[in-house]
């Protein structure tokens, strides 16, 4: 594949082009149009090293979530997502496997960019740093602003450095003189490289987060970034020597011998894949014009998105991102999950392909809290799957269909709903999952949801549809108009659920709506069958 024409930029999703199950429907507000806001949201990007692992996967969906609500309430969304290639970690793994970086690099970046269909993703774009010409001249663009502003200058340093993040660590830093990130020595290093005057943006940066005008949620996150830039800003290192850097990445402009810092080059992407170099008209419509420019993260990088990255933008006079979003990490026996780990229950792949998209996004959603880690096992998996999707949401789905179909023939009454709990918590939790989704809580968003499914459920227990449609057949006409009445709020609830799980389960809501649409109902079938177990199909 030629590089310059590899993952070319889309269009971004605009109301109107939107899938089905995402467009604005009543139940939310916005509309469609010029004046729509603007969301822009980025993923990090991550190392190629090695294929891709399900920590990332959680970020990946949890973006798209937010993309796919924001589409459906009206706005205008561009979802932005890459992978990291111009680093030492990438150049190292090339080296022990005996094949060239670009082979390397090419390989595991398509296996990224794969991860789009099996988990139902909806980017508007992805960036490779080593090879999309949008990138070089934009960090270079970059550069030469801070340097204008007097903010770069060359020195002599030795430090430690951990190549697993790609960052040098002070020694107070360390964890029993290890990495506190990967558990490793980092190694010392002594070069004369560019830094950057971090120093100078502390008091700005502490008023920008301590405000809320740079957002970063949740708390703790913010609590953590204020207490660092109040313990003081060192300026750092921003330059590598082409020698230590194996001559792979951007070159620093007008000094060829040092290459430009994996970080300040990965950081640039949100606005390089823009097409920031050329002030071209993507740039001045998402990040100079966007209402929001939202970088979801892991918690192992904070530090680099609310504080380096708004300094260095700070330095090159341009807007800062809105809102950091920091997730924590999914891990396996209490460990970090990482692409070293290998093995199965890593690969997000092989998991859609034992349990289906539906489950593993259902996972990452339902089950890792807003603050802290969660322990990944494919059993947890699969219960959570049978419980809430099975059990839960498809049990009432085809309940509902199977009702409709023996006592109605497949048509659904055309009964005036009546004022009951369930037919009110449909009314509400479109509110719920936008607040909860506004306070980037995806558990407490999807609970909202499973919460139609218990009204729902207790409506059917209550008034048990099953003897009024026995009344009915003994002359009852009461019981006929009450079943009717019964029949039409439980469809009214499962058209709610697979209008309200789009974001979530893009596939399974549309599935749910298909079976529920029209005046008369498909026949029942399973929508989300059982899981059998850790090796089961979905």
């Amino acid at each position: 594949m030629d590089d310059t024409q590899a993952h070319q930029p889309q269009e971004a999703h605009e109301p109107d082009e939107a899938h089905e199950t995402d467009r604005p429907c009543p139940a939310h507000a916005g509309s469609p149009g010029s004046g729509a806001p603007r969301h822009y949201l980025t993923t990090t990007i991550p190392y190629v090293n090695s294929r891709p692992h399900l920590g990332f996967a959680l970020e990946l969906v949890q973006a798209d979530v937010l993309a796919r609500h924001h589409r459906r309430l009206g706005h205008r969304v561009r979802l932005l997502t890459g992978t990291d290639e111009n680093s030492l970690k990438n150049v190292l793994a090339a080296e022990s496997l005996g094949v060239p970086v670009r082979e390397l690099v090419d390989r595991n970046a398509d296996a990224f960019a794969a991860l789009h269909g099996p988990l139902s993703l909806s980017p508007d774009d992805f960036l490779r740093t080593s090879s999309d010409p949008r990138h070089r001249p934009g960090v270079e663009r970059l550069w030469r602003a801070c340097a204008a502003n007097g903010d770069l200058y060359r020195k002599h340093y030795a430090g430690l450095y951990c190549v697993g993040c790609e960052q040098f660590w002070s020694e107070e830093e360390l964890d029993g003189g290890r990495c506190p990130e990967h558990g490793t020595e980092p190694h010392p290093v002594v070069e004369e490289n560019w830094f950057f005057r971090l120093s100078r943006y502390a008091e700005r940066l502490h008023a920008l987060v301590a405000s809320g005008r740079l957002r970063v949620e949740p708390e703790a996150r913010r609590n953590e970034v204020l207490a660092f830039i109040a313990s003081g800003l060192q300026d750092f290192s921003v330059s590598r020597s082409r020698e230590r850097a194996r001559g792979w990445g951007v070159p620093v402009p007008d000094d060829p011998g040092q290459v430009v810092y994996v970080w300040w080059d990965a950081l640039g992407n949100y606005i390089t894949a823009l097409d920031y170099a050329a002030d071209g008209p993507a740039y001045r419509t998402w990040w100079e014009g966007g209402d929001r420019r939202v970088h979801h993260v892991g918690k192992g990088v904070v530090r680099f998105h609310a504080v380096h990255w708004p300094a260095i933008l700070l330095s090159a006079g341009l807007p800062l991102p809105t809102d950091v979003l920091v997730h924590g990490y999914l891990t396996a026996d209490g460990r970090k999950i990482s692409k070293s780990a290998g093995g199965g229950a890593a690969d997000p792949v092989e998991l859609v392909g034992r349990y289906g998209t539906d489950a593993v996004r259902w996972w990452l959603l339902r089950e890792v809290p807003r603050t802290g880690d969660v322990d990944f096992t494919e059993e947890r998996l699969a219960a959570r799957y049978d419980t809430d999707l099975a059990d839960g949401v498809g049990n009432l789905v085809s309940r509902t269909v199977a009702m409709v179909h023996r006592y109605r023939g497949g048509a659904v009454p055309q009964a005036p709903l009546p004022d009951c709990a369930a037919v009110a918590a449909c009314g509400e939790v479109a509110v719920q999952v936008s607040a909860a989704l506004d306070a980037f809580d995806l558990r407490r968003a999807t609970g909202a949801v499973l919460g139609v499914v218990e009204e729902a459920n207790r409506y059917v227990e209550s008034v048990r549809p099953w003897e009024l449609a026995r009344a009915e057949r003994g002359g009852d006409r009461r019981a006929g108009g009450r079943l009717d009445e019964s029949l039409a709020v439980l469809v009214h609830c499962c058209r709610t659920l697979g209008r309200e799980l789009a974001p979530f389960l893009p596939d399974g809501a549309a599935r749910i709506a298909a079976r529920c649409a029209g005046s008369t109902l498909a026949p029942p079938a399973p929508l989300f069958p059982r899981l059998s177990g850790p090796g089961g199909g979905g």
